[in-house]
């Protein structure tokens, strides 16, 4: 046991959890503390644990003037103020398989009563009504399930539902084609293939402004008459207005929902609506679940105390002084480089993602940088959170390839990233480097057209034929629109019919600024690109 490092249990967790701790350190259980007492004590601990009800805000993590871990019995980390744990180079971990069965199986669960009506016949009969005919259901067996979103708990769905005859036809735009063929589920190259065969749709995306609303009239009118929703993923992912409107037309019949926009909820217009069932966030409440949650962060507790690899850190990982130095200035640049080459490219999956390190970056071990660009390339598009550990863990899962190249030699810098994301309708390549003694992120070439600007939060890129007045005419329609143009640069290679123009702005772009320039004459493409 090594009693110089003590560690505070503070909320309820497994006891093999508990004994796990126990055996190596000193462990005081906290679970009847009042917020006071935590915060009079807090300093004494290494390392402490909480669940949900515990919030360390940043005044409470300074007061930990020894914590080095920050371990949350759980999948979010929102009652832990990370930034302020980064700042003080204390790790977070939290436990986000822990909940991955429980999700999936709760899933099915909603599926077969979805279509068996069992929580309608039930209720029934316990109020002394005997309506066998009424609550004929629908077999599952050779029906096609439709998922949206093939992370982890997609991929368990996938399989129960398979055991069961169905037919599984899945949208994730990263993941690879040959993850799709190992499970033998179709894949679908847009969510409206999904809605056009799939009898039951389950939701397990990220919840992302653009996944916001996902399912809404637009989408619910490409379904199939007679489908049938499941969501136990984020509330915030249909559009509840829309699927009543859905359920009241029958383009809808039946929708079992297990999380909500506003939580807790108990009155609601499709409670009670005929062929809706709902539950009170039930997803991860097993007591599997939460053992395992408890279990798995304790283990990330004794790897973050004895130096080993802390798996499900959300926050940077301790680098040495040496790599920090040499390194740390240029991760944010392959963060920036990942999002840019995927927001530029048009897959529909991911298949490859090289990353190529010109110059002393050569001399260098560059793996923190390829998971800084994967961490940037995922970031927003899977069910799990992303972080600097578990980037690549996410991309080996979904089958992308991943692949460094180290040139000693570049031509015009002392060090240069390349990104390039490679798909089934082609390849998105980005450059960058650092510029000055702090390593300013620079963005240096898009669509192969060499160029030198800063980055910025917003970008705006377009495509046009090569010929004099181009940039004005973008400078005209921006000013009309009020939008504030911060730098610009244009990179044509000589003897090139094309050039790309590169602005960055102080706030994002209005979609219908770029339709407008992009549609007109001898402008090939137009595409605003948020990195904030």
């Amino acid at each position: 046991m090594n009693d110089s490092y003590r560690v505070l249990i503070k909320e309820k967790i497994a006891d093999s959890g508990v004994e796990l701790l126990s055996e190596r350190f000193h462990v005081d259980l906290g679970v009847d503390w009042e917020d006071a007492e935590l915060e009079q004590r807090i300093a004494d601990y290494d390392a402490i644990l909480i669940r949900s009800a515990t919030k360390l805000t940043a005044e409470l993590i300074e007061k930990g003037s020894r914590l080095k871990v920050i371990g949350r019995a759980g999948v979010g980390v929102d009652n832990v103020d990370v930034p302020a744990a980064t700042k003080r180079g204390i790790i977070v971990a939290n436990a986000p398989e822990a909940n991955t069965i429980a999700a999936a199986e709760h899933t099915m669960a909603l599926l077969l009563a979805l279509c068996r009506n069992i929580p309608q016949a039930h209720g029934s009969l316990v109020s002394g009504k005997w309506e066998r005919s009424k609550f004929g259901g629908m077999e599952v067996y050779e029906k096609t399930l439709g998922i949206l979103g093939f992370g982890r708990i997609g991929t368990l769905v996938a399989e129960r539902a398979k055991s069961f005859g169905m037919h599984v036809v899945a949208f994730d735009p990263f993941v690879s084609g040959e993850r799709y063929r190992e499970l033998g589920v179709e894949k679908a190259e847009t969510s409206d293939d999904v809605y056009a065969g799939a009898d039951i749709i389950t939701l397990h995306l990220p919840k992302t402004p653009d996944t916001a609303g996902w399912l809404n009239d637009e989408a619910f009118a490409k379904m199939r008459d007679g489908v049938r929703i499941i969501n136990v993923a984020r509330g915030e992912l249909i559009d509840h207005e829309a699927l009543q409107r859905a359920l009241e037309s029958g383009k809808v019949a039946g929708a079992a929902l297990d999380v909500f926009p506003e939580e807790p909820i108990t009155e609601h217009p499709l409670f009670g609506m005929e062929g809706v069932i709902v539950t009170p966030h039930l997803g991860a409440s097993t007591a599997e679940a939460q053992d395992r949650a408890g279990v798995i962060t304790a283990e990330q507790v004794v790897a973050a105390l004895e130096g080993g690899i802390v798996t499900n850190a959300v926050n940077i990982p301790r680098l040495s002084p040496e790599d920090m130095e040499q390194l740390g200035p240029l991760m944010p640049l392959c963060t920036k480089l990942g999002k840019l080459a995927m927001a530029l490219g048009e897959a529909s999956s991911v298949d490859r993602i090289q990353v190529r390190y010109e110059g002393r970056l050569a001399d260098f071990d560059t793996r923190l940088l390829t998971i800084a660009v994967l961490y940037g390339v995922l970031q927003g598009h899977t069910e799990e959170p992303v972080n600097f550990v578990n980037a690549h863990t996410l991309a080996e899962e979904r089958g992308i390839v991943v692949a460094e190249q180290k040139e000693p030699e570049t031509t015009d810098f002392n060090e240069l990233v390349c990104v390039e994301l490679v798909s089934n309708r082609g390849s998105s390549a980005v450059a960058g480097t650092g510029f000055g003694p702090r390593q300013v992120p620079h963005l240096v070439s898009v669509y192969g057209q060499s160029f030198n600007m800063e980055m910025a939060d917003h970008f705006v890129f377009f495509r046009y034929r090569d010929q004099p007045g181009m940039i004005g005419r973008v400078g005209e329609a921006f000013g009309r629109h009020g939008v504030n143009i911060h730098s610009a640069a244009v990179g044509a290679e000589e003897g090139a019919d094309e050039a790309v123009m590169a602005i960055t702005t102080d706030a994002p772009v209005p979609h219908e600024v770029i339709d407008e320039i992009a549609g007109s004459a001898d402008f090939h493409e137009g595409r605003a690109v948020s990195l904030a």
